[in-house]
């Protein structure tokens, strides 16, 4: 087995397994609810010579228009929401990952490398794929605030200034309250709550201080907003990323507008953190892929843009979820398995094992 790359589980099998919701909404993303596409279909009407007032046609062109405006009203909120996006150029800008030894981190590190950014990546282990192109590896636990500040300095002496900061570092413990100890307990929420803040408070100033503007990526979880049995810790201090984030958008709105800030929201990923993992339900909550997150990260820094990216679908729209009745939620957790996916948990050491025994 390649360095890297992990097995996945054994998922419950059905008919239906390649499908899911978002590869159907992918599909009608780029047909039935594409302008481009829409407006096609009253021209081939007419092409046909179908009249202006036959019903097909009045149709098509309703639907095309209400499509239209719907991607208008997309491109302003985006606008209201984020602002005006920042000038990037790859070969001045400094990205520093935290965990990009292994996973989404490792993969967005390579991408940028690859393309001639300076990259530095943070992580108490070694990188998976040794040394990659344009990658600078700091051993650092991002939990201990003295060794952020000491490899920041490093940081600014080797490659420069850093320009983004992505929050990916992230461990889980995968047991229930009663069987975290409470060292335990400390580890995860300093490592999953604390980095992130120590990284900010380090990093960023840095990136006021370099004044060409900058990104803060913070990657949060659903889980932070629909708790799940046997994730106590990690469910706490992703719920308090989502809030840092808010918050940190806020204030950098009013004092810094030229530094975007970009919220990742997925489910669960197929990377070793959450190997073993049973995907609940495979159609309406999919297991999402590292690529598929790297690239709603990469488009927004390359753009410039401040985005809130939440995937799969169901991710969306779990803000809703806290509307419904209690007993509700509750019938709808049972229904989801929700609850049951970390029964199977074997993490990421069960993953090393198995990836070498497969090598």
């Amino acid at each position: 087995m390649p360095p890297g790359r992990y097995s996945r589980p054994p998922q419950h099998e059905s008919w239906f397994a390649p499908l899911s919701v978002d590869l159907i909404l992918k599909v009608f993303n780029i047909t039935i609810f594409h302008p481009f596409i829409c407006w096609l279909i009253p021209l081939c009407l007419r092409a046909q010579t179908t009249k202006w007032e036959a019903p097909p046609m009045v149709a098509a062109i309703a639907w095309a228009i209400f499509i239209s405006l719907c991607w208008i009203a997309s491109a302003i909120n985006q606008r209201i929401a984020h602002g005006v996006p920042r000038e990037v150029d790859l070969s001045e800008e400094v990205i520093v990952v935290t965990g990009g030894a292994s996973g989404l981190g490792m993969l967005i590190a390579e991408v940028y490398g690859m393309r001639g950014a300076s990259v530095a990546v943070l992580d108490v282990n070694e990188m998976e794929n040794g040394e990659a192109r344009g990658v600078t590896y700091y051993k650092c636990d991002v939990s201990d605030k003295e060794q952020v500040a000491k490899v920041a300095t490093e940081i600014e002496k080797d490659l420069g200034t850093p320009t983004v900061l992505i929050n990916n570092a992230a461990i889980v413990v995968g047991k229930p309250l009663l069987g975290l100890s409470i060292e335990e307990i400390e580890t995860s929420i300093s490592t999953n709550l604390l980095g992130p803040f120590y990284c900010l408070k380090t990093f960023l100033p840095a990136i006021i201080r370099g004044g060409r503007g900058g990104t803060i990526v913070n990657v949060s979880s659903v889980i932070g907003q629909l708790g799940a049995a046997q994730l106590t810790d990690y469910a706490a201090a992703k719920a308090g990323i989502t809030a840092l984030h808010k918050s940190l958008t806020a204030e950098l709105r009013e004092s810094h507008p030229d530094i975007r800030t970009v919220l990742v929201t997925p489910g669960q990923l197929s990377t070793p953190l959450f190997y073993g993992v049973q995907t609940p339900n495979g159609f309406f909550a999919p297991v999402v892929e590292p690529v598929d997150v790297t690239k709603e990260i990469v488009a927004a820094i390359d753009g410039g843009n401040g985005v809130t990216a939440a995937m799969p679908f169901y991710a969306r729209w779990v803000d809703w979820y806290n509307v419904l009745p209690v007993g509700v939620q509750l019938i709808a957790r049972k229904l989801a398995g929700v609850d049951r996916g970390m029964k199977t948990f074997i993490g990421r050491k069960g993953s090393s094992e198995e990836s070498k025994k497969e090598r």
